[in-house]
């Protein structure tokens, strides 16, 4: 028995928590999205490179939230316009394990972009993790460009700035992240004997 939902048949015993099952559904909604799409596949790959940073048990978790972690961005998910809430709603909808959920919630400290949109509230109710599986998962996406380029966290961040217009919401939120990005990459990074 399977469930059609936006597209991506889901299984009963189908495992959004699983490398396949996160790129499956990821591949179902990035792929008309371009660079969205060329990013998510080399954060995933970053994710798997980095999962030794994390303990054995959680690593297949890690890459399934990088697979995951900007699945928000597809437009027929978009309820609030912030992606890590409307792909941790999408994945909620699926009856995805809440540990995921919560993880693509907080993805690269949501929470700062969260005060600046007004959404603090909408993202409450999904708990942030302090561990070393948030950490690598920040690390992943904040060493990878928007195209699947390979950059350091200071560039990447600078990256976004440049994209974003000072004032917004993204740019406002990057600039107040910064340190809290850079400490969870320095932490992976010495995770990694790096």
């Amino acid at each position: 028995m399977s469930v059609l939902l936006l597209g991506y048949r889901v299984g009963v015993s189908s495992s959004l928590d699983t490398p396949q099952g996160a790129a499956e559904l990821a591949e179902s909604l990035l792929p008309p999205l371009g660079n969205r799409w060329l990013h998510t596949q080399a954060v995933a790959e970053r994710a798997r490179e980095a999962s030794p940073a994390v303990p054995e048990d959680e690593r297949d978790l890690l890459v399934a939230a990088a697979w995951l972690h900007d699945i928000g961005y597809a437009p027929e998910l978009r309820e609030t316009g912030f992606h890590p809430l409307d792909g941790a709603r999408h994945l909620e909808s699926l009856g995805a394990p809440r540990r995921l959920v919560c993880l693509v919630a907080h993805h690269s400290g949501a929470v700062y972009e969260a005060e600046q949109r007004g959404l603090v509230a909408e993202l409450e109710p999904y708990e942030r993790e302090d561990s070393p599986l948030l950490d690598a998962l920040i690390h992943s996406d904040m060493t990878t460009g928007p195209a699947g380029q390979r950059f350091d966290s200071g560039r990447r961040i600078d990256e976004i700035l440049v994209r974003y217009e000072p004032g917004s919401e993204v740019h406002t939120a990057i600039s107040k992240a910064r340190p809290y990005l850079g400490a969870a990459v320095e932490r992976t990074r010495a995770r990694l004997g790096g």
